[in-house]
């Protein structure tokens, strides 16, 4: 695990949970599998660009703003 998929993962629980998400409605709303949600929440998973593009459609940002906030030193 680097710290670059940990700080992804952070965000992307707690953007899913901001919007009351389960991992599994999550998970069917961007198009991908429950586990897969799960390990990237967890930093054990890379998505690619065309995976996180579907992570900010489901959470309803852009991926430009996604990626920013990955990227930002806060």
């Amino acid at each position: 695990m680097n710290d670059l998929h940990i700080k992804l993962g952070i965000i992307v629980a707690k953007k899913r949970k901001a919007k009351h998400f389960s991992q599994e409605d999550f998970a069917e709303k961007a198009g991908i599998h429950r586990t897969y949600v799960s390990q990237i929440e967890r930093g054990l998973k890379s998505p690619t660009l065309y995976t996180l593009s579907h992570i900010a459609v489901a959470l309803d940002i852009s991926l430009n703003k996604l990626i920013s906030e990955i990227s930002s030193d806060e």
